[in-house]
């Protein structure tokens, strides 16, 4: 397949050279000949100068031909503007922008543009690692109606059924790490103490399902 990656900071050169590695062809767009330094000697794709929502630029690209597009500059607006253009002009299929305010991430989800919001993502791994404790996030979609949780599994869940871990119409567990190994659960797959559940909840629920958690297998209430 190939690719057209615009901006070549950090994220577009290893991104570009991903791709590369992978055995796809890719064509890097950035507005200065200078960041192409970042890419590796005898980098193997294609470099053109320009502004990324620069139709003829994007047309040297090849991005008539291309199967995906991926924006990676420093701006919102140039990643928008970007993403726009190559769905709506060139019918680009795999388009996908990186936003760092997810409030506006979150829009152009629902209008078909895949984003990736830097910040929101970056503040959440390193709050998972720091506060171990916190009720924290992994994945969200758009509508915020799904979210997906990883959670350490309470030694009072051990001997039962991961399936009892659910929450009727509010949590499901979707997979389960063991000693670093992950699998999909089945019905009869038994918890043990020091397992790593990853559940997917209904966004507005993710407390109560915290706290279904944390009580254990004993007093579960008639909503299970």
């Amino acid at each position: 397949m190939h690719v057209v990656v615009v901006g070549c900071g950090r994220v577009g050169a290893g991104l570009a050279t991903a791709i590369v590695d992978a055995g796809h062809t890719v064509a890097v767009v950035d507005k200065q000949q200078a960041a192409f330094a970042r890419l590796p000697d005898g980098f193997a794709g294609r470099t053109v100068v320009g502004i990324g929502f620069d139709r003829d630029r994007l047309t040297d690209a090849g991005i008539e031909e291309a199967d995906a597009l991926a924006a990676v500059t420093s701006g919102d607006n140039s990643n928008i503007l970007v993403a726009r253009v190559a769905r709506e002009t060139f019918a680009v299929e795999r388009v996908m922008a990186r936003i760092k305010d997810p409030r506006r991430a979150a829009i152009y989800e629902r209008l078909g543009i895949s984003t990736i919001a830097t910040v929101q993502w970056a503040t959440e791994r390193v709050l998972h690692r720091i506060l171990p404790e916190r009720s924290t996030v992994d994945w969200i979609d758009p509508s915020a109606r799904v979210v997906l949780v990883e959670r350490p599994l309470p030694s009072t869940w051990a001997g039962r059924t991961v399936t009892d871990v659910d929450l009727a119409g509010r949590g499901r567990v979707v997979a389960l790490t063991r000693l670093g190994e992950a699998r999909l659960p089945d019905p009869d797959l038994v918890a043990q103490e020091g397992d790593m559940v990853h559940v997917a909840v209904a966004g507005d629920h993710v407390d109560a399902f915290d706290a279904h958690l944390a009580k254990g297998p004993t007093g579960r209430g008639s909503s299970h």
